[in-house]
């Protein structure tokens, strides 16, 4: 079976050929990826598109079912890609004025039809059932007036939305860097000759999968840090080789063997102060290599001290006769967050800070704050990179364990109490859950554990008022109810599992029968004040809107400063 799997590179030209027709089979997951990632790719794009005049750009690998001489395509891997690139050159194509220019690039979202080679008109890519029609119908028919018109909370699923979001973000990207088509079609041309992908066909979907556990599959191969430690330990003397080489093996205990991978890509970050874009392995010699020349300097001055405070930050494992308690319960709001693009800062800070209780609490205490900021107004990973970079340049010059860099702007205030006062609902569940927990905790004063495996954010005015039902009493205005329904005074934690029937109960059956639950308490202190509340009237909404909003702006310091 093995001699019918194939794998070659081919540009974006060929990929969105005629030699390829696309389909997202019904098990896959649903189109995930969010203007977080499409907007990485295209930073990354444009940064290329830029500053590599003659090289060519890879985008990866996508695994596909296919017949040999056949263009159906089942996606197996890479539908993620696959429809980002589409809404890219749908939008793309959107701005280019000229007639037959937007025709050529229409031919890579559409195919045009052929009456004598028996090809149908018919998109290149087609979405799974559920999808398929809103994707065709607005992204590949180029309708991005259609969609610029239309409110996401409509759309029937995440899905759908994330393809809403994505279209409009790259479309307006697009916009603002290229004014003209001369500018905009040469930057189409680098896309569809120099950006290629690796396409791995297989006629069995028994042999596709195989290829796609392989890929996606580590298991024991060897990992960077091995061949760094080759060529570190390589290159001490004979007499010593065996102390660093038992002192590393004890680090990669302590760290776990990906762990200590992670450590190295951190040390790289420290070091290189930007955004990887080359593999671990030629990154660490140009970045960190090229300045600690001495192996065994390398393992006790660089790798040793940034893996004790690595441990620390991952752990939560801070000891300190002052303090310990609080930091380590900073740090494990830091760990809940879903990058880990933070820990160079707090490794680098800790390596050189450790014995400070105290100045290492504040500074943990303004890089949760930084974190969350970065993690709940959706910073990508470009801007996060950059932010923290300057951090990491201020703890590698100063002298004294203060750092400015840490502190959020006023523009940055001003952006963090701005999302975190609208419409928080519609935030990504884990932003929106990170907040509304951390928020929790700052009214439980700490004391409260948040380790639950279900945790569901509900509303209590609901999302739909039926026509004859008693909210009407207190919310009769539709507008009213559209403005507080997604924000935080309107929102409660549970630990249990949404239930669609009693979400549009009346309050006080809302309260007694889904928040109270089977022990008549809540866990969280959000949800306790709500059972303690009579009546849910838009005063009382807006008055614990911006109670809950100043305790934020007083736990995270965010009153800007004059």
């Amino acid at each position: 079976m093995s001699k019918n799997i194939t794998g070659a590179e081919y540009s974006l030209a060929k990929i969105f050929s005629s030699d390829f027709d696309y389909e997202i089979p019904p098990y896959q997951r649903p189109y995930a990826w969010t203007t977080e990632q499409a907007g990485e790719l295209f930073d990354d794009l444009y940064d290329f598109f830029n500053n590599e005049a003659d090289e060519s750009y890879f985008l990866g690998s996508i695994v596909l079912i296919k017949q040999e001489n056949k263009a159906l395509s089942q996606v197996i891997d890479g539908q993620q890609r696959l429809t980002t690139l589409t809404i890219f050159i749908a939008a793309l194509t959107s701005l280019v004025n000229e007639s037959s220019a937007k025709a050529q690039c229409l031919k890579y979202i559409i195919e045009p039809g052929n009456i004598l080679e028996g090809l149908p008109a018919k998109p290149r890519l087609t979405l799974r059932s559920r999808d398929k029609a809103f994707f065709a119908q607005t992204v590949q028919l180029l309708k991005f007036d259609i969609l610029a018109s239309l409110d996401p909370i409509t759309l029937d699923n995440e899905s759908q939305r994330n393809i809403h979001k994505n279209a409009l973000m790259l479309r307006e990207r697009l916009k603002s860097k290229f004014r003209d088509d001369e500018s905009l079609l040469k930057f189409g041309s680098f896309l569809m000759t120099r950006c290629f992908l690796v396409a791995v066909t297989s006629p069995s979907q028994q042999s596709a999968f195989r290829v796609f556990s392989v890929l996606n599959n580590r298991g024991l191969d060897l990992l960077p840090s091995d061949l760094i430690k080759a060529d570190a330990i390589g290159k001490i003397t004979e007499s010593n080789r065996d102390q660093f080489n038992d002192k590393w093996e004890e680090i990669e205990v302590d760290t776990g063997r990906s762990g200590l991978n992670d450590l190295l890509t951190y040390i790289r970050m420290i070091y290189a102060k930007n955004k990887a874009k080359r593999v671990l392995l030629e990154e660490f010699k140009e970045h960190v290599l090229s300045k600690i020349t001495n192996p065994e300097v390398l393992i006790n001055e660089v790798i040793e001290p940034y893996a004790d405070a690595y441990l620390i930050a991952r752990d939560c494992a801070y000891q300190s006769t002052d303090n310990a308690g609080e930091i380590n319960e900073l740090l494990k709001w830091l760990n809940r967050i879903d990058n880990s693009d933070w820990l160079p800062v707090a490794i680098s800070y800790l390596a050189k800070f450790n014995n400070d209780s105290e100045a290492v609490l504040v500074f943990v205490r303004k890089l949760e704050r930084l974190a969350a900021y970065l993690h709940i107004t959706a910073a990508n990973i470009n801007v996060r990179i950059e932010r923290y970079a300057h951090v990491l340049n201020e703890i590698e010059e100063c002298q004294t364990a203060y750092i400015q860099s840490i502190e959020l702007t006023d523009e940055e205030r001003t952006s963090f109490l701005s999302v975190i006062n609208g419409p928080i609902y519609l935030l990504t569940a884990r932003r929106r859950n990170y907040f509304i927990l951390r928020l929790d905790s700052f009214l439980s004063d700490g004391a409260a554990s948040y380790e639950y495996r279900v945790l569901t954010i509900e509303h209590v005015l609901p999302q739909t008022v039926g026509e004859k039902s008693e909210w009407l009493q207190h919310w009769p205005d539709e507008e009213l109810r559209q403005e507080w329904v997604h924000r935080i005074g309107n929102l409660v934690p549970l630990t249990q599992r949404r239930n669609s029937m009693a979400s549009n109960f009346d309050f006080e059956r809302k309260k007694n029968a889904y928040f109270a639950g089977k022990s008549g308490v809540s866990s969280f202190i959000l949800t306790t004040q709500v059972l303690n509340t009579y009546e849910w009237t838009p005063e009382i909404v807006n008055d614990r809107q911006q109670q809950l909003i100043s305790v934020c702006s007083s736990n995270w310091n965010l009153e800007n400063i004059d």
